[in-house]
């Protein structure tokens, strides 16, 4: 067996577009068996049963993989994909299961429960070359075990150099990782490795603790290393994983998330499963301090999405979650659009998921509403200045009417029209907003300017 093409075929499966597992009547078209038999491997591999167990200190040491370095895995372990991954920082990743004797509880909605002893494996490699997306640099793996008290627990392996094998971390840490691109330079890419407590911030006691394996991240189409392609969940319940298991009648029936660029698929159904994929670990009932459910089986009326309101308004006037056509007042779009302190999701994640960001402005943009105004553009930036400085204010809307102040208030349509450069010779907070008729008000635009004497 060639191990290479073998992970090939694993990584090429998330680029295949979900198929339906039965036609109409629950009939299987056609008897797939992507999975044919099932091997239950020992129960923990070769972790500990609880947290506080000796962790082994290699990766080659936790019964994982037979071969470490070309990453062939041990016997019993399968190999899974996901419909809508969790952005990762542009990681590829591959993943298998180690499930012991015993049955998955099944759900078709919620989450599922493992047996205790379940691990689970997910490599991670980085794009390292912007022209050549093939080439990765391996980074990490990690292991979440389900254990004898029915919780989970995370260890993180980081990998060596040479790819002979990885090593224990006992802490997070943050590395730079070099990345050629067209500029003679490059460009570096922050990587954080997380700590053991860092992974039970998403892996909670609100959740079963395992997130991606459900019904509706399964439902889709897989390649297995036997060369045939079938529906994920379908092939998982043939060879027996779930109880109860799952009548063929009902395959037509289970929901399916849709992954971002599937043009199939409704901008709402899309933007809904990025923010299951990405949220609702920890946004729904019992989870996080906030109002919004993310879980895609919550019906959309009900998830307090859309003009749902907000518990942190970020200094914005009127917040929503999500506010019908205009990004600027969507607190959600706001969060999972920046790196600083409010960023989402909050742990391991040093990079903006561009593609998300663009999914969740297309969808917000759609719903129907006014035309909004962005916020004025300062020029320079607020920061700290020798001598007095020229602030210029632009807006991309043709003939806004831009009011600022200089005192930190908020700008109102009474407040001094923006003519001219402004000329600063002192320390000043400058705020400022755009209005024009037929046309929501932009939200406040502020920067901080200290001017010397």
């Amino acid at each position: 067996m060639n191990w290479a093409v073998l992970l090939a075929w694993v990584v090429a499966a998330a680029a295949l577009p979900h198929a339906p597992a039965a036609r109409a009547g629950g009939k299987s078209e056609v008897p797939l068996h992507g999975l044919t038999t099932r091997t239950a491997p020992r129960a923990y591999l070769n972790m500990p049963q609880l947290a506080d167990g000796k962790l082994p200190l290699l990766l080659s040491q936790t019964g994982a993989f037979r071969d470490t370095r070309n990453l062939v895995p041990a016997d019993g372990l399968i190999p899974y994909d996901l419909a809508v991954p969790f952005w990762s920082d542009g990681a590829a990743k591959l993943r298998w299961a180690a499930v012991p004797t015993g049955k998955i509880k099944y759900s078709p909605t919620g989450d599922w429960v493992f047996p205790k002893g379940t691990v689970f494996v997910k490599t991670f490699e980085l794009p390292t070359d912007a022209a050549n997306p093939a080439v990765r640099r391996r980074l990490e793996t990690r292991l979440l075990v389900c254990d004898s008290a029915g919780g989970v627990y995370g260890a993180v392996y980081k990998w060596r150099a040479d790819g002979s094998d990885a090593d224990l971390l006992d802490t997070g840490r943050t590395e730079q990782i070099a990345v050629k691109t067209a500029a003679a330079e490059g460009r570096t890419q922050t990587w954080y490795y997380p700590s053991r407590p860092d992974c039970l911030a998403c892996h909670n006691s609100h959740t079963s603790g395992v997130l991606g394996l459900k019904a509706r991240q399964m439902n889709r189409s897989f390649t297995y290393p036997s060369g045939v392609t079938d529906n994920e969940l379908r092939a998982w319940n043939h060879i027996g994983m779930f109880a109860p298991k799952i009548d063929d009648a009902e395959f037509a029936n289970i929901p399916a998330l849709a992954p971002p660029d599937d043009a199939t698929r409704s901008l709402q159904d899309r933007a809904r499963s990025y923010l299951d994929a990405n949220c609702s670990q920890c946004h729904r009932p019992g989870g996080t301090v906030a109002y919004f459910d993310a879980r895609y089986d919550t019906p959309l009326e009900k998830q307090e999405l859309i003009d749902g309101p907000v518990l942190i308004d970020q200094g914005i006037d009127r917040p929503r979650v999500i506010s019908p056509h205009d990004i600027w007042r969507s607190v959600a779009f706001m969060r999972v659009n920046t790196v600083d302190d409010i960023k989402m999701p909050p742990v391991a994640r040093e990079t903006i998921d561009q593609r998300g960001v663009q999914l969740l402005k297309d969808w917000i943009t759609s719903l129907p509403g006014r035309p909004v105004l962005g916020p004025p553009l300062m020029s320079p930036q607020g920061g700290t200045f020798s001598g007095p400085v020229e602030i210029t204010l632009s807006e991309s809307e043709p003939g806004a009417d831009i009011r600022y102040t200089l005192d930190g208030s908020v700008p109102g349509p009474s407040d001094p029209r923006y003519e001219k450069p402004i000329k600063l010779s002192e320390p000043v907070v400058l705020r400022a907003r755009a209005y024009k008729d037929g046309f929501t008000r932009s939200i406040t635009a502020q920067e901080v300017f200290i001017v010397g004497k």
